[in-house]
C-alpha cells in the first residue's frame, strides 16, 4: 500500500499571534473543527495560484484554458475570467465552495455546525448521493442538486431553519 502525501503544509512559524488570530476568525466565521481544513484550503488556493504565476510567465492557452475552465467549473470564478483573476483568489473564496457553507447558505441548516452534523450524519445529499464530507467542494452543476438524502427523516417533515441575519446567530 502506497503511503499518502500530506495535503497541507503547516505555517512556518508556529507561534504567530497575528496568523493564529486570523485563523481563529476564519475558523468560527465557516465552522471548521480544525486548523488542519483551513490548512488544505490554503494549500488548495497556493496550488492554483502557482499555476497561474507559472502560465503567466509561460504563457500556454491550452493549460490556461484548463485552469480557468476547472475554476469556473468549481464556482471560483466567472466564465469571462482571467489569469489576474486568479491571483485575486482569496481563501474565504474556496471555503465559500465547500460543501457545508453551501448547505448552510441553502438553508437547509440553521447554523454551520448543524450543517456539519446533517452532512457528516448523512442527510445531505448531491445529486440523490449521500455525501459525508464536510469540506467537499461543490461544482457549478451540483448547486441546485443539493437536499435531503431520500432515506433522511428531513426529507418528509425538513426542520424550521431560520434564514441568515434572523434571530440571534
Amino acid at each position: 500500500m502506497r503511503r499518502q502525501r500530506p495535503k497541507f503544509e503547516k505555517p512556518k512559524r508556529r507561534w504567530d499571534a497575528q496568523r493564529i488570530k486570523e485563523e481563529k476568525e476564519i475558523m468560527e466565521k465557516y465552522g471548521l473543527r480544525r486548523k488542519r481544513e483551513l490548512w488544505k484550503a490554503q494549500s488548495i488556493l497556493r496550488n492554483f495560484r502557482r499555476r497561474a504565476r507559472e502560465l503567466l510567465a509561460n504563457p500556454d492557452e491550452k493549460l490556461k484554458n484548463e485552469l480557468l475552465s476547472k475554476l469556473y467549473r468549481l464556482g471560483l470564478l466567472e466564465k469571462d475570467a482571467n489569469l489576474e483573476d486568479v491571483l485575486n483568489l482569496t481563501v474565504e473564496d474556496v471555503l465559500e465552495r465547500r460543501l457545508q457553507t453551501v448547505v448552510l447558505r441553502k438553508g437547509l441548516a440553521s447554523t454551520l455546525k448543524q450543517a456539519r452534523q446533517f452532512i457528516v450524519h448523512g442527510h445531505i445529499a448531491v445529486n440523490g448521493k449521500r455525501f459525508t464530507f464536510p469540506s467537499a467542494l461543490v461544482r457549478r452543476e451540483w448547486e441546485d442538486k443539493i437536499g435531503y438524502y431520500f432515506k433522511s427523516p428531513f426529507a418528509k417533515n425538513p426542520p424550521v431553519v431560520a434564514k441568515q441575519g434572523e434571530g440571534n446567530e
